[in-house]
């Protein structure tokens, strides 16, 4: 259960001021527990998601902190961040230490959704403020929501009803899935499954594989093998850019079937080339290219990680942000009160406008359908997405009427 800390660069300055007479008051202040704002993230720091998570939710989340000012309150805010080497006894093990011995205020981020669930228990049974942005599991804001979690940048759901719409209004109306075998992949292939058949398509079969195979072949020539329109890969990280360059090898696309990424990033899309990866449909939460703000941000965020942000690394960032925010409408990081400003304040930054927190924990904003460009449309590396759609937010995340979440009054 290591873990390394991030102190904001202000911290230093605080603490040489700590022992001037003037600043006395600031540092015997009881709002903010023992005189520092404590957030962590527990991130896939070294396996298949540590490229579209890992030290890129962590630079977003310092770069949220030195946006802010680096206090809050007249007092330092330090990052902490550990590796749950996508295991869900790892990450509950770390978010316990943490609460219980470290003093960490809030989780402001947990990469993929096994080990998410895990912490997101930890979190509800001590009271304490859980934001995620990496994992897309419905059970966030259904059957395991919590009074203080927050689902921040995307879920199956959106994705489902915005590549799966999408394409099946194109006329694809049979697929098959070769699905991640843990509680994100389920998700998301039932939540396409249900837009296919609701759109009415057909389901044809799919193949459920472990998080880091390395052969798809079996899985890919089965697909093949049903002659479905639609092969999806209800996947991400690695595990989607090696089936995209097998499903290559053994002539997919050639032979008339459509490859969809269902949790497609950026990052995969240069991994990949643009000579591979053209023609895929991505929906995502944000995108480094829309506009001069978000131009000015990914840039900065690029000097750092050598790589445009993805919607899991602005999603840390626009949670972190908001969370500072709330802390200092609060005056203490006290978690209700905490909450309660998270939750009547709207948000918004350099990616998320205008966005909300439901009563299940869902936070409401605008998803965005991309297509990947073809090579000669690109003008420059990572200029890869054509806008397609943007989705707003009622059409993109499920009903509160259709939630399962005990918070909801239906």
């Amino acid at each position: 259960m290591e873990y390394r800390r991030f102190v904001s660069v202000c911290t230093a300055a605080f603490i040489a001021g700590a022992a001037l007479p003037g600043s006395i008051a600031i540092a015997q202040d009881k709002t903010i527990s023992d005189g520092v704002v404590r957030i962590g993230l527990i991130e896939d720091m070294s396996g298949v998601y540590a490229d579209i998570t890992g030290m890129g939710a962590v630079t977003a989340a310092r770069m949220a902190v030195e946006e802010f000012g680096g206090t809050v309150l007249g007092m330092p805010i330090e990052v902490v961040f550990a590796d749950h080497q996508n295991k869900p006894d790892i990450g509950a093990a770390t978010a316990r230490k943490w609460f219980d011995e470290e003093k960490v205020d809030a989780i402001l981020d947990v990469a993929s959704s096994s080990p998410a669930l895990a912490v997101l228990e930890i979190a509800k049974e001590k009271g304490k403020i859980l934001t995620l942005s990496s994992p897309g599991s419905m059970r966030i804001t259904n059957d395991a929501c919590g009074p203080h979690v927050v689902h921040w940048a995307y879920d199956t759901h959106a994705i489902a009803h915005s590549t799966g719409k999408a394409l099946v209004e194109q006329g694809f109306d049979s697929w098959y899935f070769i699905t991640a075998d843990y509680a994100f992949g389920h998700s998301l292939e039932t939540d396409t499954s249900d837009v296919v058949t609701g759109g009415g398509g057909k389901v044809l079969g799919s193949s459920r594989l472990p998080v880091g195979t390395t052969d798809f072949a079996s899985a890919l020539l089965t697909a093949q093998g049903s002659k479905a329109r639609v092969v999806a890969l209800a996947n991400a990280g690695t595990d989607t850019i090696n089936s995209i360059k097998q499903a290559a090898q053994f002539g997919l696309t050639q032979g008339g079937q459509k490859l969809a990424t269902l949790a497609g990033f950026i990052n995969d899309v240069h991994g990949l080339g643009l000579a591979e990866a053209q023609g895929l449909t991505i929906t995502e939460a944000s995108y480094w290219d829309l506009n001069d703000e978000t131009r000015a941000w990914s840039k900065r965020f690029f000097e750092t990680m050598k790589a445009m942000p993805n919607m899991l690394q602005t999603g840390t960032y626009s949670s972190v942000l908001h969370y500072l925010r709330a802390v200092e409408a609060a005056g203490t990081d006290e978690t209700e009160a905490v909450m309660a400003k998270m939750r009547e304040m709207p948000i918004n930054d350099v990616f998320y406008k205008n966005g909300t927190i439901r009563e299940d924990g869902r936070m409401m904003h605008d998803m965005y359908l991309f297509e990947v460009k073809k090579p000669e449309e690109s003008g420059a590396p990572w200029d890869y997405y054509k806008l397609l759609a943007t989705v707003p937010a009622d059409q993109a995340f499920r009903p509160l009427a259709k939630s399962t979440c005990s918070l909801v009054k239906n």
